[in-house]
């Protein structure tokens, strides 16, 4: 197989996003940035490929940060007992971001197994090179507006005004640097079929609104 490293990217944008802080509780706050496993959803929704792992290096903030108070009616499966028996809803109160606009780098590793399905083994023996293959047929599918499922910005709800190709003509917000203590950084203890292992990242920080997310823990 080829060893040479590829990149992809991605240009995302919407009126909402909530990147939700673990440690908020019940009304949530958000990251000033997408989480690594958050940015790793948003290509995974553009194309999923089981033989190649999408692992995010940065994101750049290419919009101003505004706060946001919002507030829903939320009748899910995490509502009291005595709510869902009453099918009642409750309000849900959140910090979000308004406005925003990212754009995500991520590398493309090839994955080493024995047991993919036979669809999958059949592509990779029709290419020497999975990631430059995969790298193609993302980029092809990102310009004509193909998605395996529809992108969000956090919440499902939070959908985008733009998912493409990078503009030049959104700069990076130079002027925000911010300290990030911790970060949740993974969800699954391995790309594809994981088990859940939430892993965080101490000491990251955004400098000239430029988040580099660092090593992958696995």
């Amino acid at each position: 197989m080829n060893s040479k490293h590829y990149e992809i990217s991605i240009e995302i944008a919407g009126p909402t996003a909530i990147w939700t802080r673990p440690d908020t509780g019940d009304s949530p706050g958000t990251y000033p940035v997408p989480t690594r496993s958050a940015a790793k959803g948003i290509f995974e929704a553009i194309l999923w490929n089981p033989a190649v792992e999408i692992a995010p290096t940065r994101v750049e903030i290419c919009s101003p940060l505004v706060y946001h108070h919002y507030a829903t009616n939320y009748g899910g499966p995490l509502r009291k007992s005595d709510q869902i028996r009453g099918d009642n809803n409750y309000q849900l109160f959140a910090t979000v971001l308004v406005n925003v606009r990212y754009r995500l780098y991520a590398r493309l590793n090839p994955v080493s197994r024995n047991d993919f399905s036979p669809k999958v083994r059949q592509w990779l023996e029709r290419t020497r090179s999975p990631c430059h293959a995969f790298k193609e047929i993302f980029e092809r599918r990102l310009t004509r507006g193909q998605c395996h499922y529809v992108p969000s910005l956090g919440w499902r709800e939070f959908v985008p005004s733009y998912v493409g190709q990078p503009q030049a003509h959104f700069p990076t917000q130079q002027d925000i640097n911010l300290s990030l203590p911790s970060m949740p950084d993974q969800v699954f203890h391995k790309p594809a079929f994981g088990k859940h292992a939430l892993a965080y990242t101490q000491g990251l920080a955004i400098r000239s609104g430029v988040l580099e997310y660092g090593s992958a823990p696995c």
